[in-house]
């Protein structure tokens, strides 16, 4: 049924001079100024001009390969970016000289919406077109944000994070994601606001699987454990401020923390899989500063990046397309669907202003 597996993921530069090119790429067709685009550079430029995304897709596919490998997987392991090199057109074209006719997609976000979902149907499907007539078939594999292979890595990282605060810490947990426009978050899924609460789910599943009992956005009580009191917030809003996008802002989320009496917080980066530049400067830079600033002790849960636990879910996955196996979701959400209804995850209203990283 299927012949080849591609991972498809956002891309980033790799050096100072290619900052600006991909930035522009991202942004193509947006009319976002240079000025604009010179201010979010800075970000990468702190790093070296390197974002860490395309070693940590490097990392994962020879994980993947290697564990493709140990459990009878015969599947050529392919790479393509949606914004810089390798590009998806570039792959797709290597992968029909290659034979391919069929590949199963793995992308690089657990979550619905259009930018995490349908957007990568887009450019997957204009990357065929523009590789020509033998360009394969891609099929995307399902979203596995309740998957036990992506909550558990994450849980680990979170107890990890919360023992460097001291065994008897008591702790605010706050999960953390890639904040988008209201208007997307409201058409994300087949029913509508599937992203918000794919979120909460799965900092829930992460929270109970850490042994912290989650409690919404309630102040802690007395007697409750630490790290009892988990919340959801975003980082990394871009766009023109008169558009709404999902809240509160991981800063503003610290701040009220700090001034409801927490004294310490562990941030995970639950909607990221590895260590994109919106975990290493939105969080390690600018969230680690401001919790300075206000006098909590801040440490960061790892993502789940090459945690074997997350390369055998992608296996697993790949299996359910393979031969059937049956999914595998915790939580009450399910499993999702493999193939997106027509609509679903919505189409952008217009081409908002703003910078993705």
């Amino acid at each position: 049924m299927y012949d080849a597996f591609l991972l498809v993921s956002f891309g980033g530069p790799e050096g100072p001079d290619d900052v600006m090119p991909f930035l522009r790429n991202v942004t193509a067709g947006r009319g976002v100024p240079d000025e604009r685009l010179a201010s979010v550079a800075e970000h990468y430029y702190q790093f070296g001009g390197v974002s860490p995304i395309n070693q940590q897709c490097r990392d994962l596919l020879a994980a993947v390969e290697k564990d493709f490998a140990a459990r009878g997987i015969a599947l050529p392991v392919y790479w393509g970016n949606r914004n810089w090199h390798p590009y998806l057109t570039d792959t797709l074209a290597a992968m029909a000289a290659d034979g391919v006719g069929r590949a199963l997609a793995f992308v690089t976000s657990g979550y619905s919406s259009f930018s995490s979902c349908r957007q990568y149907l887009g450019d997957i499907e204009a990357a065929r077109a523009a590789a020509g007539p033998g360009a394969p078939r891609v099929d995307k594999i399902r979203q596995f944000f309740n998957h036990p292979g992506f909550i558990e890595p994450n849980a680990a990282a979170v107890a990890e994070a919360a023992a460097t605060l001291g065994d008897s810490a008591d702790f605010d947990l706050v999960f953390t994601a890639h904040s988008i426009p209201e208007w997307m978050s409201a058409a994300s899924g087949p029913e509508g606001g599937a992203y918000p609460a794919q979120l909460a789910e799965a900092a829930r599943l992460v929270a109970a699987e850490a042994a912290v009992l989650a409690r919404g956005t309630t102040p802690g009580a007395p007697g409750q454990p630490p790290g009892s009191r988990w919340r959801l917030a975003y980082s990394s809003r871009s766009g023109p401020p008169a558009q709404p996008w999902l809240e509160p802002d991981i800063n503003d989320c610290l701040a009220e923390l700090a001034a409801a009496g927490s004294s310490a917080v562990v941030v995970s980066p639950i909607g990221f899989i590895s260590d994109h530049m919106e975990v290493k400067f939105d969080l390690d830079v600018e969230a680690a500063q401001t919790a300075s600033r206000l006098g909590l002790r801040f440490a960061r849960a790892a993502t789940a990046g090459t945690d074997p636990r997350f390369v055998s879910m992608i296996s697993d996955l790949v299996r359910e397309r393979l031969d059937g196996t049956a999914p595998l979701a915790l939580g009450t959400l399910g499993a999702g669907h493999d193939s997106c209804p027509a609509g679903c995850c919505g189409q952008p209203p217009a081409r908002p202003g703003g910078v993705t990283r």
